[in-house]
């Protein structure tokens, strides 16, 4: 996939994931989500801080962690909408698809091209608009084209042990569905079952 198809498709993830994040409240933030060790408003500001990483690599900063550090906010929805604006913006802008992004939560040691960088956002916010969308008891089921753009992306994720240290992205992959080409192998293949219901539960602490 080129790196114009890419920014289209990661476009209309995003758009989705503010759609389904403004059915969040105040009273939604302690919900679990499928993200084992986040409750939801844990997700929304990781979501959010990923948002203004990838458009701080899109704007040609260097290795910087301090671009990915989430933030306590007073209004979570509020700040994840300008955040997808800004990450939005900063894919569109002309000469971003010849641009490296250093994406140093990955590697600090070389960056990444154009289109697998924005792939990798493109991945984190199909399936994070997943975990939103049933932790809140919503149904969340990309069109087919969507489906079919990021399935390859997923099934380039390395699996292994790696997964399952502390702060991994996602959980070792499910092996039901994914040798498929539906949705369902997309969450498999990313360690979430479909099956996943919110318990509505605040995390221990």
């Amino acid at each position: 996939m080129n790196v114009d198809e890419v920014r289209r498709w990661d476009a209309r993830a995003v758009e989705a994931s503010v759609e389904i994040v403004s059915h969040v409240t105040s009273r939604d933030l302690q919900r679990a989500t499928p993200c084992a060790q986040w409750t939801l408003g844990e997700l929304l500001a990781h979501m959010t801080v990923q948002h203004l990483g990838f458009a701080a690599a899109a704007a040609g900063n260097g290795p910087d962690l301090s671009h990915w550090r989430p933030h306590a906010s007073a209004d979570p929805v509020a700040g994840y909408r300008a955040a997808a604006d800004a990450v939005l913006g900063a894919f569109a802008r002309d000469g971003v698809g010849e641009r490296q992004f250093w994406l140093p939560e990955i590697s600090t040691e070389f960056p990444f091209p154009a289109a697998t960088a924005v792939g990798f956002h493109f991945l984190d916010y199909v399936v994070h608009s997943w975990d939103v969308a049933r932790s809140l008891g919503l149904d969340f089921v990309p069109e087919s084209g969507m489906v079919a753009a990021v399935l390859p992306i997923a099934r380039l994720v390395p699996d292994g042990a790696d997964r399952l240290r502390e702060g991994a992205a996602f959980a070792p992959g499910l092996p039901a569905g994914a040798d498929s080409a539906d949705f369902d192998a997309v969450l498999s293949l990313l360690g979430r079952s479909s099956q996943w219901h919110a318990e509505y539960e605040t995390r221990r602490v």
